[in-house]
């Protein structure tokens, strides 16, 4: 009729008019219904109240309670904020923040060097020369990746700070999930080593006693009593303010690990090679020697047990946006692994060679003269453990 001259509204013919105007007004019928037919469904499903002055009244109050909650909620949560700000300026690790990056180097050197350093060559003798250099080098290079990544993620979101383990695992996790998930972990952890490190200390100070003290006056003390002496300075330790007020605890605790250390390899290294060393498999049997595997492991992995606290201390360091806490951090972390395989392979490597399979699960004990250097030497670990107790401890607790 119209090919492409027609309209976009075919009803805009002009003639006849009636017609026209007829069609127009069933259109507008038409689309009132279709308005209705939805509105109708609504009311059917929702059943709403009828429309009254009472129930406008009712609804006007509801936006206007709603209105004041949120500027309530607003309220709670600046107050919250607060809050949340002064509990970290009262808790140990975030009350302080003025930590340098030699700081973060000996906290690291304290929590991981422990006693674990003692017990390598019996790892070296469980695994042999081979494997045994192996894990002992790979168990160095990924447990310092791993802790570069830690590093990294201490500041993942702009503008806010881990400075817990929980906190990480929270954002990665949920807030309920994460903290499931990783604190009972960290405190198994972290009570654990304290643990360890109080029996540690106890029979350090019971070996510097009975290997220093040889007359036939010496009373043998039970190991019960050199625990309780151990803990004893940890009931004023434990009453400084923050972590870092405990820098110095640290740092002699640190330089007391590479002490007792190169005493341990050099003492060897002077004794020399025991007759009929022998380098083979501890145990002549396969159990044997499979568990003998999996307890080195055990050994290696526990001299490398400073993970737990490496966000806690990346959060005593200050942070800025042209100076992130990242930067000192990895630093110390760099010279604390230094230091470490400067503390960990010639004690397992030397210490394996001189002894061989022979060799104790504490070198120190393999060790038995000069008896003055050897007692010096446990007293040395009786410090490094104070220190290790504290870095620990003070994480913990925050």
């Amino acid at each position: 009729m119209f090919g492409t001259d027609v309209l976009d509204n075919v009803l805009s013919l002009e003639k006849p008019k009636w017609l026209i105007a007829a069609a127009n007004l069933s259109v507008f019928i038409h689309v009132v219904g279709s308005y209705q037919l939805p509105c109708i469904i609504w009311l059917a499903i929702f059943k709403p109240k009828r429309f009254s002055f009472s129930w406008f009244m009712n609804w006007m109050a509801e936006i206007r309670e709603e209105s004041t909650a949120a500027v309530i909620d607003k309220d709670i949560g600046i107050d919250k904020e607060r809050h949340e700000k002064e509990l970290e300026n009262w808790l140990p690790i975030t009350s302080s923040r003025n930590a340098k990056w030699w700081y973060s180097a000996f906290h690291n050197v304290t929590a991981i060097v422990g006693a674990g350093v003692l017990s390598l060559p019996y790892a070296m003798a469980q695994l042999g020369w081979g494997p045994g250099t192996v894990v002992l080098a790979l168990s160095w290079i990924i447990t310092l990746y791993t802790l570069w990544q830690m590093v990294e993620m201490h500041e993942l979101v702009p503008g806010k700070r881990f400075d817990r383990y929980h906190e990480l695992c929270q954002h990665a996790f949920g807030e309920k999930l994460g903290l499931y998930i990783v604190v009972p972990q960290q405190l198994m952890v972290q009570v654990g080593s304290d643990i360890v490190y109080m029996v540690t200390g106890g029979k350090s100070l019971q070996k510097a006693y009975n290997t220093l003290c040889t007359s036939s006056g010496c009373k043998d003390i039970r190991l019960t009593y050199w625990i309780m002496i151990f803990a004893a300075p940890h009931f004023f330790i434990s009453q400084l303010p923050n972590f870092n007020s405990i820098w110095i605890i640290s740092l002699a605790a640190a330089v007391m690990s590479m002490t007792y250390s190169t005493i341990a390899w050099t003492a060897s290294l002077h004794k020399g090679i025991e007759p009929d060393v022998q380098y083979g498999p501890r145990s002549s049997t396969t159990p044997g020697m499979v568990f003998d595997f999996f307890s080195a492991l055990g050994n290696i992995s526990f001299a490398y047990a400073a993970h737990s606290v490496v966000l806690e201390i990346q959060a005593t360091i200050p942070s800025t946006p042209e100076v992130p806490s990242k930067k000192p951090m990895w630093k110390g972390v760099l010279l604390a692994y230094f230091i470490v395989a400067a503390c960990y392979f010639p004690v397992a490597l030397i210490g394996y060679r001189m002894y061989g399979n022979s060799v104790q699960d504490n070198i120190l004990i393999s060790l038995e003269k000069p008896a003055w250097l050897i007692g010096l030497a446990n007293l040395f670990v009786f410090v490094h453990v104070v220190g290790s107790y504290q870095v620990q401890f003070t994480n913990s607790e925050s």
